[in-house]
């Protein structure tokens, strides 16, 4: 039902046109063969009739053929581009927390094989209407020939068409379990390029990786496929044994009851031969139906496990004159740990122009706070204030947007999106000359000539941007634990400070406790607690 209501929506009106198309070329398909028929026994002037007939039939046939086999292919391909911008909506507008959550395996395999499946589902559909016309024709020429024949003969396609829907629920579920499989398959593949070093570091690591996860789950995805499909040739096997049977019994048996006239006996074996490839045909193709509805299943379940944000209509982005945060309290699942983490309740604040370090142990909870603080994690309780007034769920994207963030796990784009482009090469280039990068990067209109670059000359990169987004509060985390010392003295010695001249509030997560005495103020987390929000002098 959900895939039938999906096709009505997608198509519109062309899909009536389709189906019509589809249908036409299987009767005249159909047609075909009783022309066929009738010229065996016919005359030569009937012959000539019959010519004409059977050369206009081909043509319908030829032609609303192709006109189907167009449209359906036209409309497989519009409706993965607007499910693919709607699941791309919806991810880009979802909830920071659903996404962490979902994780990206699903929603990639989501994006590319099931929205394939959605194609090969259109691709397969006009074949399959024009199988059903030429069965339904077929039968209708039987019924012209012998009524009784084809109730007969309505008689075992019911029966065969319920040996195939006997299996079919099992088949779809076994697709489904390798579908769902083949998501752990992505990150595993994700992990054989991400973890090389690691891999060829360790013998034994590899070898347990590869046999354990890669091996293993390719193995259970090659048998449910296997088994699924099996069952879907078991199925057509069962279907074809009725026809046969059906024949044989009419021949042998039923014109032993019931006499009937050699034309009937001859048209009768005839059509039974020819209905046997389309219903086969027919058959086949339901595999790629339940394909469909098990691509339509999880891209459904993708969406609504990724609810839109709540945002307000866009208005102007208010001066940030403070942030509060006044009893907040949050919760994760730590998966490492397999336990809970509580951070808080914190109570903080932040003034403009305030640079302040953020500091404590791995584990603390300063990262969980700064994506707290920058309005990526909504607080279970408590509340955030901006200028005093409380962040809600309406309000809390413009909220976002008084920040520039360089997290530890920071993401290069490879151009300055949603940046203006007057001047922007010349801003950029000042900035790459000091970073030191002129000789690795360049930018032209707005696009990085590469993002190959070492971890420490990336996060350079992410420096940059985010002084180009010249924003009011400024969250580094852990920006200098990869640069060499050199660069080190200028992010906290030059950059920092230059901020704070500029009246950015900053807060950068640091280890380094050589430089904490250039801070306002030292925050220190523990536990997810903060256990002291004191003068760097104090500590």
């Amino acid at each position: 039902m959900q895939l039938m209501t999906f096709l009505f929506r997608s198509a519109g009106g062309w899909l009536i046109v389709a189906l019509a198309a589809s249908l036409i070329s299987g009767l005249a398909n159909a047609s075909l063969l009783a022309l066929i028929n009738q010229a065996l026994t016919a005359s030569d002037a009937q012959r000539l009739t019959l010519a004409w007939q059977f050369a206009l039939a081909g043509a319908a046939m030829l032609a609303t053929r192709t006109l189907s086999q167009s449209l359906f292919m036209s409309m497989g391909q519009c409706a993965k581009a607007r499910l693919r911008l709607k699941t791309i909506h919806q991810i880009a507008s979802a909830r920071y927390p659903d996404l962490e959550q979902q994780g990206v395996a699903k929603a990639m395999a989501v994006l590319t094989q099931d929205l394939d499946q959605i194609v090969v589902f259109f691709v397969t559909l006009p074949g399959l209407l024009s199988y059903i016309a030429v069965i339904a024709g077929c039968l209708l020429y039987l019924g012209w020939l012998s009524l009784p024949v084809m109730l007969i003969a309505l008689v075992a396609i019911v029966l065969g068409s319920l040996g195939y829907l006997a299996v079919n629920s099992k088949a779809i579920g076994l697709l489904k379990g390798s579908r769902m499989r083949e998501e752990g398959l992505l990150r595993h593949f994700g992990a054989l390029f991400s973890g090389a070093k690691e891999l060829r570091l360790h013998r034994e690591r590899r070898q347990d990786f590869l046999h354990d996860e890669l091996e293993t789950t390719i193995e259970q995805v090659r048998a449910e496929r296997t088994h699924g499909y099996v069952l879907y040739a078991m199925a057509n096997i069962w279907g074809s044994f009725f026809f046969f049977t059906f024949i044989g019994g009419v021949l042998f048996l039923l014109s032993r009851v019931m006499p009937l006239p050699l034309p009937v006996m001859t048209g009768f074996s005839m059509v039974f031969l020819y209905m046997m490839v389309p219903v086969e045909a027919a058959l086949s193709s339901l595999p790629a139906i339940g394909m469909a509805r098990v691509a339509l299943d999880r891209i459904d379940a993708v969406t609504q496990a990724l609810p839109p944000e709540s945002v307000a209509p866009q208005t102007a982005v208010p001066v940030m004159v403070s942030i509060e945060l006044r009893n907040v309290v949050h919760h994760y699942f730590n998966d490492s740990r397999q336990q809970h983490f509580r951070l808080g309740p914190v109570s903080l604040h932040f003034g403009r122009g305030e640079l302040v370090y953020l500091i404590g142990g791995n584990g603390s909870g300063k990262t969980t706070l700064a994506k707290l603080l920058a309005g990526l994690y909504p607080p279970e309780s408590g509340e955030v204030l901006l200028n005093g007034v409380p962040v809600n769920a309406d309000n809390r994207d413009a909220y976002r947007q008084h920040f520039s963030t360089v997290f530890s796990d920071f993401y290069l784009f490879d151009a300055l999106h949603g940046l203006p482009a007057q001047g922007l090469d010349e801003r950029a280039k000042t900035l790459l000359e000091a970073l030191h990068l002129q000789h690795k990067v360049t930018l032209s209109g707005g696009k990085f000539s590469t993002l190959s670059l070492s971890s420490g000359q990336r996060k350079r990169l992410a420096l940059l941007v985010a002084y180009l987004e010249d924003r009011e509060f400024y969250l580094f985390d852990e920006w200098a634990a990869d640069q060499d010392p050199e660069f080190k003295n200028v992010f906290y010695q030059q950059l920092l400070p230059a901020l704070k001249q500029q009246g950015k509030t900053v807060l950068a997560i640091t280890h380094d406790d050589r430089y904490f005495h250039l801070a306002d103020r030292c925050i220190r987390m523990d536990y997810g607690q903060i256990t002291s929000d004191i003068a760097p002098e104090a500590l």
